[in-house]
């Protein structure tokens, strides 16, 4: 099957991309990762207003604009291109599914409306202190307390923690795991940033303490969402993986083209040119593997874990050894803070571990 995108989904791209760029003149990406925020939030408020990405694969009768994961999957690539600090990721793909697949429609009617309009940022507590995504649960425990439930544990490496204005939680009951809305504000829950190695993705560390939490009251397989989930998130990380590598070799080749030794240019060597072209192999491959997996998404396929697997391995390792080509090909002036080469190289290091290094997924694809 071929998996080029359609004139709608181009036309997308290029609007992301546009917006970005020039938001971009105002507000670079290091600025905006250090506001309070951890991204720029006239930027957010305008991809939100104007393109609607948190709306794109939420359902039109909860306020979404009812299209597939795919659309988000190509905002997101466009976002990784640049680094761009959002929370697309964490709220847009990672608790607007979570409530799609784990609520009632009752849940998904009081919790996607604010989400798709982008004036709800949420957040979803899920891997646990060892910072594992489990699919039995999590290191949060869930108890009855009367008609209610109580809440108490840690979770770790959750995405938009201390800017977020709704909570779910992936919790352990005596049933299996279950996923509960937590107000963020309420007393006993604590949310602390956690700074990692790539600063335009923030992080946090929740902490629940006796804190009461409504029961998201669908499907009652918690535990096979929570590894469908799992594996759309994977293939949500690829888009920024396959962006990234895509943006560190258009800038390597550029340099290439314009520094100068022994008086021609870099890119007239044999040997760099091997190398840009075997860098360039690897970012086609990636595009093309991450895709598939983004359709498999889409359609609901039933090798999604496959195919999930497969693109995060694959994407992983290439983002990783793109980056460290465009450091070794830039030289002394790619590990300087000031050039954007580092930016590229921790996020490729960031992202092959989040919702899995490559190995683990690896290691998926043999148990499969």
């Amino acid at each position: 099957m071929h998996f080029g995108l359609s004139e709608e989904q181009d036309e997308l791209a290029r609007a992301v991309r546009s917006l970005v760029e020039k938001r971009a003149g105002q507000v670079d990406v290091r600025t905006a990762a250090a506001t309070e925020e951890g991204y720029d939030t006239a930027l957010w408020e305008t991809l939100c207003s104007q393109i609607g990405v948190t709306a794109l694969a939420v359902p039109e009768e909860y306020g979404g604009a009812g299209f597939s994961s795919f659309e988000t999957h190509v905002v997101l690539e466009e976002l990784g291109a640049t680094l761009s600090p959002s929370p697309l990721l964490g709220s847009g793909v990672l608790a607007a599914r979570a409530v799609l697949l784990a609520g009632s429609p009752e849940d998904c009617e009081r919790l996607l409306p604010g989400i798709a309009e982008g004036s709800t940022v949420a957040a979803l507590a899920w891997a646990d202190e060892q910072g594992r995504w489990r699919r039995d649960g999590s290191d949060v425990r869930a108890v009855r307390a009367g008609d209610s439930w109580e809440l108490t544990g840690v979770s770790t490496l959750v995405l938009d923690a201390t800017s977020a204005d709704a909570l779910l939680v992936v919790a352990t009951t005596d049933d299996g795991p279950a996923v509960f809305e937590v107000d963020p504000e309420a007393t006993g829950v604590e949310r602390v940033n956690t700074p990692g190695l790539d600063l335009t993705l923030r992080f946090g560390k929740v902490t629940l303490d006796g804190v009461a939490g409504t029961r998201l009251s669908g499907d009652p397989d918690v535990e096979a969402l929570l590894g469908r989930l799992y594996a759309e998130a994977a293939v949500a990380v690829c888009a920024l993986q396959v962006g990234g590598a895509q943006t560190a070799l258009d800038l390597t080749v550029a340099y290439l083209k314009e520094r100068e030794q022994f008086g021609r240019p870099l890119g007239s060597f044999q040997a760099l040119k091997h190398r840009a072209a075997d860098m360039l192999v690897k970012v086609e491959t990636a595009r093309s593997v991450s895709w598939s997996a983004a359709w498999a998404v889409a359609q609901g396929s039933d090798d999604l874990v496959t195919q999930a697997a497969t693109a995060k391995a694959w994407c992983s390792d290439a983002f990783s050894e793109v980056a460290g080509e465009m450091v070794q090909l830039h030289g002394g002036i790619a590990i300087t803070w000031e050039h954007d080469a580092q930016l590229y190289f921790k996020r490729a290091h960031a992202t092959g571990q989040l919702f899995g290094s490559a190995r683990e997924h690896r290691r998926l694809l043999i148990d499969a």
